[in-house]
Formats: C-alpha cells, sequence, structure tokens
C-alpha cells in the first residue's frame, strides 16, 4: 500500500542533520507496518497529479497557520476535498489535522490560552495516551460528520474521526525526546512562555504512547477504522 506524504513545512534548517525532515519521521514511524511511501512538498508547491496517485494520504504539521495566506492552501484544501469525496484514506497531524477540518467546514483559531508543548496526555476512548504537543492552534469546530474522540485539558478536540474516509490528530506521534527537546530549546524561548517551557523539559523522558497512535493509523489506511 502507497501513503503519499503531503509536507506542509520544514524542520528547521539547523535540526535536519540529526533528525531529517517530516517526511522522514513518518515513514520512520510507519514502515514497521508494510507501506511505501512517496513525498510531494506541497509548500513548494508541488502537488500529486491526482488523488489515485496513492493510496493513502498523510498531512504532516507546519509552522504555518491554516488560516495564513500562502498559494499552496487553496489548492491543499481542494485536494482534502477531493480526497475525502473519493474516498481516499486521509490522515493530518497538527497542521494536518486542522487543515483537513477547515477545509471540510470546520473552524481552525489561534487558541486564546497559549501554547501545549512537550508530553500531554489525551483522553481517548480506551485510555489515556501520552503524546508530544507543540500547537498553539487547535480546531475550535470540527466539521460536520466528524467525531471527536480524543480531547486534553488544554485542546478540546484532539483527535478527530471522520467515518471510513479521514483520522486526524492534533499531537504528534512522531515526534521523541529528542526531537521535542530541540524545538523547546531552539524554536520556544521568546515564543513559547518560560513556565510552559520549563514544565516540557521536566517532563521529557515520560513514557509515550506514540506507538498506539501509529498503530491506529496504520489500521484506518488498511481497514479505515482505528479500532
Amino acid at each position: 500500500m502507497k501513503i503519499g506524504i503531503l509536507q506542509t513545512g520544514p524542520v528547521p534548517d539547523d535540526l535536519v542533520e540529526t533528525h531529517g525532515q517530516y517526511p522522514e519521521m513518518f515513514v520512520r514511524m510507519l514502515k514497521p507496518f508494510g507501506f511505501e511511501f512517496a513525498t510531494w512538498p506541497v509548500l513548494d508547491g508541488t502537488f500529486p497529479d491526482s488523488v489515485e496517485d496513492a493510496h493513502g494520504w498523510l498531512i504532516t504539521g507546519s509552522r504555518h497557520g491554516v488560516y495564513e495566506d500562502h498559494d499552496w492552501l487553496p489548492p491543499l484544501r481542494d485536494f482534502v476535498r477531493r480526497a475525502y469525496a473519493a474516498e481516499r484514506p486521509l490522515v493530518g497531524i497538527c497542521f494536518g489535522h486542522q487543515l483537513i477540518a477547515q477545509a471540510l467546514g470546520g473552524q481552525v483559531e489561534k487558541f486564546a490560552n497559549g501554547w501545549s508543548v512537550g508530553p500531554t496526555t489525551y483522553h481517548f476512548p480506551d485510555g489515556d495516551k501520552v503524546i508530544h504537543a507543540y500547537h498553539q492552534d487547535q480546531v475550535i469546530t470540527p466539521p460536520e460528520g466528524a467525531q471527536t474522540i480524543a480531547h486534553s485539558d488544554f485542546c478540546k478536540h484532539a483527535a478527530l474521526y471522520y467515518p471510513g474516509r479521514a483520522y486526524s490528530v492534533q499531537p504528534h506521534p512522531e515526534f521523541d525526546d529528542s526531537y521535542t527537546r530541540a524545538l523547546l530549546e531552539t524554536r520556544g524561548p521568546g515564543v513559547v512562555p518560560d513556565d510552559r517551557l520549563a514544565k516540557a523539559a521536566a517532563d521529557l523522558g515520560t513514557p509515550l504512547n506514540s506507538p498506539e497512535i501509529a498503530q491506529q493509523i496504520a489500521r484506518f489506511f488498511r481497514e479505515r477504522t482505528i479500532q
């Protein structure tokens, strides 16, 4: 099964040599499930010719906001709507989670309560899961047909399931402690409040449930369900 990765943001230049780009993180996370991969850097205007160019699609995280004015955002929203209508399974992570919701009629905003960063507990139907967060924007109102299946104390709509068609999560199952620490140390100061940076750094090393989210994503791509 071929998964098309739609890259919507770059890893900071000074972190690429150690951590790779975002598509590489997802390949590392999902390759054990037997998938093949191809990447389209849509942030550079490079798009697939058709939603049929892959069996399923994954939209990465990004430093950008879905409400910003970028030339590549309208065609990306159009692509999401076409893939959704064609019932090609869609997965979105962080920015991708927000973009799918927005493209299908939901509302995304810069959250008034600021940032969520570092190991964060999310409440799923099958139990709590700790996953790395790194965001301020979030889905405020899901689109019609989306089911909220996870939340945190900070994020009301942290995972959305569109039965048989899409699955998206706000946190980053592709992030490990090393990359999150690098973001906290190099991109957090002056942007994320100091107390939140300190708590996130102190919480690094908390056992993560990210492999369970990877399993959910793989199951969704193959079976169109997460259970």
